[in-house]
């Protein structure tokens, strides 16, 4: 019996602060706010420790539906999963991606394994904790409450774990030593990349894809532990995770279909177009009947070990530039020319996502 009903919206955005797309779609009822599970986004920020294009995006949305849905924006923000991610290099466009879901009643009509959407959140973490087996241990558990929220029991049928998590600030790092314990490490800039690969380990230790007993010094060392779906940014706005699950349910009777691939490298294009095919489409600008590209969702990387496919590359030595925004920039324009539009859901920083070098790449599909 199909109990819900999934829905996914692309809105462009003029800013990190433009709320008007989405307030116009559910002005016109295309969106009840009411229903409104998640909200994923891509700011033209710098990604990093200070950029702040990500919170003011959420305070923005916060603030716009507070009103719509009888809340204060803080309410607003604790109920619904908001996920920035900062960065749109090169030919990717800042723009925000609305799932809702909603209860359905009577008979939907349609056969097979739909779009479905769980939400949860771990505890608060403390400093010291972040980049560590406590953050892998708590975020396998939310992932498996996300997953029963989302009406998915197989780990198969999930294609594509978005996960929010903290970051060390010097204030954070300061704290744990105060109470006589070390961080994973001094750096904010470092302890980004230690709290998406444990978050991202946690994810594997959910699905399946790796063992439980995954020590500390694994993070980050280990890049033959890796999750297939995961997909995680850090910001500094929060202490706890966010875990959105996505996969297909036989709960669902959305119009709409995930699947995905995982890229091996920077440049692998055939990884896209098998996910592109997954959900019954093709390279644009081809289109099958019956079926539309709602939006891509990748992660991306510079290769730890200097190079890609015997070439050397060299993101990680640019002092200038962050490798995260290199990556971002050669993997969104690989994908926006394989999937005719740059309205493309890129994020960089992969440890523990996909292989070394590479990440998972995910597309909706809309049936109609």
């Amino acid at each position: 019996m199909r109990s819900t009903s999934v829905g996914v919206f692309k809105v462009a955005t003029k800013g990190p602060g433009d709320v008007s797309g989405l307030i116009s779609l559910i002005v016109s009822g295309a969106i009840d706010p009411a229903a409104i599970l998640a909200i994923l986004g891509k700011t033209e920020g710098n990604g990093g420790v200070n950029d702040f294009t990500r919170e003011y995006a959420v305070a923005a949305l916060c603030t716009a539906l507070a009103p719509k849905l009888g809340l204060t924006p803080h309410e607003v923000e604790q109920r619904i999963a908001f996920v920035m991610s900062g960065g749109t290099e090169g030919v990717l466009s800042p723009h925000i991606t609305v799932f809702t879901r909603a209860e359905i009643r009577g008979p939907p009509g349609i056969s097979g394994k739909r779009l479905s959407i769980g939400m949860a959140q771990t505890r608060d973490f403390l400093p010291e904790e972040l980049g560590r087996s406590a953050q892998i241990a708590e975020t396998a558990k939310a992932v498996k409450a996300a997953m029963a929220d989302a009406g998915i029991s197989d780990p198969a049928d999930v294609h594509f774990v978005q996960i929010k998590c903290p970051l060390l600030t010097s204030e954070r790092v300061e704290a744990a030593a105060a109470r006589g314990n070390k961080t994973a490490t001094t750096s904010s800039y470092s302890s980004m990349a230690y709290s998406r690969g444990a978050s991202a380990l946690g994810v594997a230790v959910a699905l399946g894809e790796v063992t439980s007993d995954i020590r500390d010094e694994d993070v980050l060392r280990r890049h033959d532990l890796f999750s297939k779906v995961a997909s995680t940014s850090s910001g500094i706005e929060l202490m706890h995770n966010v875990v959105i699950v996505l996969g297909n349910s036989d709960t669902s009777a959305s119009a709409f279909e995930i699947g995905h691939a995982v890229m091996n490298d920077a440049i692998d294009a055939p990884a896209v177009v098998s996910a592109l095919q997954s959900v019954g489409l093709e390279v644009a600008p081809q289109a099958k009947a019956g079926r539309e590209l709602v939006n891509i969702f990748a992660k991306a990387e510079a290769s730890p070990d200097g190079s890609v496919r015997g070439f050397r590359h060299t993101m990680l030595e640019d002092t200038d530039i962050s490798s995260t925004r290199h990556a971002r920039a050669a993997v969104g324009g690989l994908i926006a020319g394989l999937a005719g539009t740059g309205m493309v859901y890129v994020s960089g920083g992969a440890e523990h996502q996909g292989p070394a070098g590479g990440g998972p790449v995910a597309a909706i599909a809309r049936l109609f």
